[in-house]
């Protein structure tokens, strides 16, 4: 569970990125947060898993607080990127497994899902290889792998289908319903409105900083599409940056560094 409890964060003294930002995502749950560039998505998110700090409100991961009990909170949960920066000189699995040391996943366990995972994306034979050798959507697949290893009880993603092959992007939808299916919570951002429509229980947008509708993707779409209920509230600009019926490809990565 997610809970952002009247959040602001300031830039500059001066821009409020965030204005007293609330919502409440549940286990079991696949929840989507959209807007334009510069809405306020990433700074959610950032401030989300402990990122970035903000001045005012809190935020619990499954009870935990990121301002006051930030290790435990984090441990809780794995971060997705939207940007793969990975160690270039490292090997894959030696990656994956540093990543799962931090969290202290037991050899067997991270075995097991990292061996699950490859298969899935496609990287049984070139986990060995170095991360420089690699292309840049199997460093995102490498990334995700190392994001999912420790079996996260909160995953959050920032525009998680942009990147991936066709493949690899209905494996992680499938994922991410059987992880919701098991009672965990998945939250991301994304521009790909109709996958949002699609896969989501729950949906906020966000304009300007502040929440301007939020609600179950069925309450909140009605008999419209979700596109058409994002247009009525925001210009009719943001239609040219949002997808609404092509297949997703996805850049990834995971925050890691769980020290402050």
């Amino acid at each position: 569970m997610i809970e952002i409890k009247n959040v602001s964060k300031t830039y500059n003294g001066t821009k409020k990125a965030l204005d007293n930002v609330n919502l409440k995502i549940d286990s079991g749950e696949i929840f989507a947060f959209i807007g334009h560039n510069g809405a306020g998505k990433t700074t959610m998110i950032k401030s989300i898993v402990g990122i970035l700090d903000f001045e005012e409100g809190d935020i619990l991961i499954n009870g935990k607080s990121i301002k006051t009990d930030p290790i435990n909170s984090k441990m809780e949960m794995a971060y997705v990127p939207d940007n793969p920066d990975l160690y270039e000189n490292m090997r894959a699995i030696d990656f994956i497994n540093f990543i799962c040391d931090m969290y202290e996943v037991p050899t067997e366990e991270r075995n097991k899902n990292i061996e699950k995972y490859a298969k899935m994306f496609d990287l049984e034979n070139k986990l060995v290889d170095d991360i420089s050798s690699y292309s840049h959507g199997m460093k995102q697949k490498v990334a995700l792998i190392a994001a999912l290893a420790h079996n996260p009880k909160v995953l959050i993603m920032d525009e998680p289908f942009v990147g991936l092959d066709p493949h690899a992007v209905y494996d992680m939808k499938e994922l991410m319903k059987k992880m919701a299916k098991a009672g965990k919570t998945v939250f991301f951002s994304t521009h790909i409105l109709d996958v949002a429509e699609k896969l989501c229980d729950h949906v906020a947008i966000i304009k300007s900083g502040k929440i301007v509708k939020t609600g179950k993707m069925t309450d909140i779409k009605g008999d419209e599409s979700l596109e058409q209920v994002f247009l009525e509230l925001g210009d009719k600009k943001w239609k040219k940056y949002f997808c609404f019926s092509k297949p997703v490809y996805l850049k990834i990565w995971i925050c890691s560094n769980i020290t402050l």
